[in-house]
Parts: structure tokens; C-alpha cells; sequence
């Protein structure tokens, strides 16, 4: 396969034909992939031909999509308007100190593509705002949300639902992590429906405030990534319909059923 250039962010790049046939390169890549009987050769093709946006290059954000572009994932977005700063790069490893002041979406990508050629990345550096999103989110079979705060994650469960892409939400705090995965199609609930309004910020800080535990983001988003990957290929049991909490402290996962509102103004019948 030949190498993928980058993309500047202006629109998304084209789609690969979808094709079973890999080169003995890509065999060899991803041979511990083929020869798992639940992925096999055309489950690898399926992720070289699949196209996930990242909102969110953080500590979230960048180890899933890292994860993802090792995968084969075969066009990677990337959608943050900030710099990296020192006080980062203890949960943002994929780093150095000589990246502080670099856009991140440069920064990350370049590491993506040093990591797999095969692998397009799409550069989004700009905020995220509803006409943005909408614009965008449909060039994508999966979004994951990786952002800061709850009015950025209800934008994006917004624009999903409208747009019918699943996505998948992760945020952590101190030395807790959450994640849950939606599908819009599957009439399942939504964001919205699991944070009806806005908490109390006193109650759900941001970590800048309070502090994060390095690893416990970069679990955050290995779990993100992994899950990814099975609502890409449709494997095993997903986080569809369901939040999974992560203490640290307490070595701990809790999994707990979101429960759909009939009057969502999001994905309810109205």
C-alpha cells in the first residue's frame, strides 16, 4: 500500500476502497490482529478502510487515537484548537518537552504517522462549536469525545444524534475515569439523557483545577480506543446504553444502565 499523506483539516480526505486483499506489509503489521479468529484479514480491512474523528487531543484523546492509528485505523481526525503545555506532558506521553507551545493536532499527528504510514491523518485545529461539528462529524463512521467539560460533551451528543454517528464519551477527574458509547441509530439514550442539565461545577471540576492521575487518562483511553474497535467490527458485548466508572483508588469498575428519558429534547420522540 503506498504511504497516505497528512491532511491540512480543510474537509476530510477521501475514502479507501474497501478491499480484503492486504500486502504482505500489512500481514506482517498486523499479523497478532489476523490471526485473532473474531478479526481476521477482513476485519483488518475493515479498519484500514474506516475513518474516526477524535474530539479532543488531550490525555484521553491522544492515547486512544495512538491506539487506533497502531490498530490501522485508516483515516484519523483530530479535532483541538489548544497548545501543549509542561503541565501536561505528565499524562500526555506521547510528547516531549520540546512540543510545549505546538498545536496539538500537529504534534499528535506527526507522531500518528511516524507511527503507521498507513494511516491518514486529518487536522482539525480549530474550536469546536456546533456549525463546526455539524460540518464535520458526518464525514466520520465514529466520533470519540475526549473533551473538556460538560457543555462540549452535550454539543457533541447533539450533533451525533442529528447526524446519526455513534460516538464514544470519556472524562476523567483526580483519579477517576467514565466512559459510555452511543448509538443514534439503535434508539438507544443519549448523553443528554444520562446529565438531563448542567451539574454543579463544584461538583465535577476540571482537572486543570483539581489534578488528574496521568495513567488513569491514558486507561481512559485505551478503554476508549478498544471499544472503538468493536463497535467498528461489531464485536463482543459494547458500552452501548451503559456508563463504566473507574476508581483508582479503589481499583474498582462499576458498569451501570443508562436509562433512556421519553422526553429528551435530544433523541427522544419528540
Amino acid at each position: 500500500m503506498e504511504t497516505r499523506p497528512s491532511h491540512d483539516g480543510q474537509g476530510t480526505p477521501p475514502a479507501r476502497e474497501l478491499t480484503e486483499d492486504l500486502t504482505d506489509a500489512q500481514l506482517a503489521r498486523y499479523a497478532r490482529h489476523v490471526i485473532l479468529d473474531e478479526i481476521g484479514e477482513s476485519g483488518q480491512a475493515r479498519l484500514l478502510s474506516a475513518r474516526v474523528l477524535g474530539v479532543g487531543a488531550g490525555g484521553i484523546g491522544a492515547a486512544a487515537l495512538m491506539y487506533l492509528a497502531g490498530a490501522g485505523v485508516g483515516v484519523i481526525g483530530i479535532l483541538d484548537h489548544g497548545q501543549i503545555d509542561a503541565g501536561s506532558l505528565h499524562r500526555q506521553v506521547f510528547h516531549d518537552p520540546d512540543d510545549t507551545g505546538r498545536a496539538r493536532v500537529d504534534a499528535l499527528g506527526a507522531r500518528i504517522e511516524a507511527l503507521n504510514p498507513d494511516v491518514t491523518v486529518a487536522r482539525h485545529r480549530q474550536r469546536l462549536t456546533e456549525a463546526g461539528a455539524a460540518a464535520l462529524f458526518g464525514d466520520y463512521d465514529l466520533v470519540l469525545d475526549s473533551s473538556d467539560g460538560f457543555a462540549a460533551r452535550s454539543l457533541v451528543n447533539r450533533v451525533c444524534f442529528r447526524l446519526g454517528v455513534p460516538f464514544i464519551s470519556a472524562a476523567v477527574s483526580r483519579f477517576e475515569g467514565q466512559i459510555a458509547a452511543f448509538r443514534p441509530a439503535g434508539g438507544g439514550p443519549c448523553y443528554q439523557c444520562l446529565f438531563p442539565s448542567p451539574p454543579d461545577p463544584d461538583l465535577v471540576p476540571r482537572c486543570d483545577t483539581v489534578g488528574v492521575l496521568g495513567p488513569v487518562a491514558g486507561l481512559l483511553g485505551c478503554l476508549q480506543a478498544t471499544e472503538a474497535v468493536k463497535m467498528l467490527l461489531g464485536l463482543g458485548q459494547g458500552l452501548a446504553g451503559d456508563l463504566l466508572l473507574y476508581n483508582a483508588l479503589e481499583q474498582r469498575l462499576d458498569r451501570i444502565a443508562i436509562r433512556k428519558t421519553p422526553g429528551c429534547p435530544v433523541c427522544g420522540t419528540a
